[in-house]
């Protein structure tokens, strides 16, 4: 007699039951397992990853220079052995003076002013001196009333100072000398000096043809407004949804033509008001692009803001020497066009893709640093900037 040895149901149901727990605890294992691998292939990366890096040691190969390690090394000789002799003679209480307010549009000047007078790079030598700096202050000048034809005449019988007291003037004819001037003030008062202007290097913040600028001589001095009512812009690209932005005063016909073509745009924020105040600054860090129109001061303070924003500049402009472009490539993180394309501007922009916008704005914070004016002066900013241009230009004929 056979004997049947078939399990019960009961039984048959609780082995299926056990079965199915150990697989979902299996597959749970694995799931965990592999949590990682699966989240890291799906998270969008942290727009921190792609915040600059502090040192200039550890972004040397930046793509906002044009040479960065020959430039690295040239600026390390500069630091090394760099001497300039300031000119003592001159009233330091009415011409020869540091501007008292840092402030407005001659901010650059009493920077640069008050750093070369703190700087190591001074000697009292002027046998070992590279360069030579007629210290003129025509801001200070204008605020005791002069006329320009006063300010012009005493600049030149101060520079004739100089070349009837000293034997270095006529060892180059001035080409080794240099002098700091802004705006019109100091256009206006020095043009009337033709030995000085031809002759000597020019600092300045206007780079027009227009004023006797010579680029291979001369070079731009880097133009701000301080102090900062905002901190300066960090790598955003996804908070900047306005396409392009502009405001200020129609002093050109191409800002009536910027105005008159585009004021009505949805996508450009084109405002004509006289001046830019707190509310406009915002829109400097809500926009991709902040439109430059150029006239008689192209790399004015709007560059400026611009940067410090995180907004890349787009520079309308037939003729410019920008600050450090020798130097520095403006081609990655600013746009230029010319002046007659101002009708085609949001066309330029739009063409422009997400990946090369958030290449130029990584790079427009990238060069804040080199365009940034401090008390006292701090490595690779605008002063130090300044100091290797005209560290570029020592080499001439003795």
């Amino acid at each position: 007699m056979t004997r049947n040895i078939c399990p019960s149901p009961q039984i048959s149901v609780c082995c299926v039951l056990l079965c199915f727990v150990f697989f979902d605890i299996i597959c749970l294992g694995f799931l965990i397992y592999c949590r990682d691998s699966f989240c890291s292939f799906f998270q969008r990366p942290s727009p921190r990853a792609f915040f600059p890096l502090e040192p200039l040691q550890e972004t040397s190969t930046s793509s906002i220079f044009h040479s960065p390690e020959v430039f690295k090394l040239d600026y390390a000789e500069m630091e090394r052995r760099f001497k300039i002799f300031l000119y003592p003679d001159g009233d330091p209480n009415m011409y020869y003076h540091t501007p008292r307010s840092l402030s407005g549009k001659y901010t650059s000047e009493g920077y640069f002013f008050k750093n070369i007078r703190e700087s190591r790079f001074l000697t009292n030598d002027p046998e070992s001196a590279h360069l030579f700096f007629i210290p003129i202050s025509c801001h200070k000048m204008r605020g005791k009333g002069l006329s320009y034809e006063n300010m012009t005449r005493t600049v030149q019988e101060y520079v004739e100072s100089l070349m009837v007291k000293y034997p270095f003037w006529n060892r180059t004819l001035g080409a080794d000398h240099f002098f700091v001037t802004c705006h019109d003030i100091g256009f206006k008062a020095t043009v009337g000096v033709a030995h000085l202007v031809k002759n000597s290097i020019r600092v300045a913040c206007t780079s027009g043809d227009d004023d006797g600028y010579i680029p291979h001589k001369d070079f731009p001095l880097p133009q701000i407004v301080q102090p900062f009512s905002l901190p300066a812009a960090r790598f955003d690209p996804e908070n900047r949804y306005a396409l392009g932005f502009w405001a200020g005063s129609l002093k050109s016909e191409l800002r009536r033509e910027l105005v008159s073509a585009w004021q009505n745009d949805t996508e450009l924020d084109i405002q004509s008001n006289y001046m830019i105040n707190v509310p406009h600054l915002e829109k400097f860090n809500t926009a991709k692009f902040c439109i430059c129109p150029g006239w008689s001061h192209v790399h004015g303070s709007r560059i400026a803001l611009s940067i410090h924003h995180g907004c890349v500049p787009v520079i309308m402009s037939d003729h410019h020497d920008l600050p450090f472009n020798d130097i520095l490539d403006w081609s990655k993180f600013s746009i230029i066009i010319k002046e007659d394309e101002v009708q085609q501007i949001k066309h330029i922009l739009e063409r422009i893709s997400y990946d090369r916008f958030k290449s130029l704005h990584y790079n427009t914070v990238q060069v804040q640093r080199h365009l940034q004016w401090n008390s006292p002066p701090i490595k690779y900013d605008a002063f130090h900037m300044v100091m290797y241009q005209l560290w570029r230009r020592r080499h001439v004929t003795k």
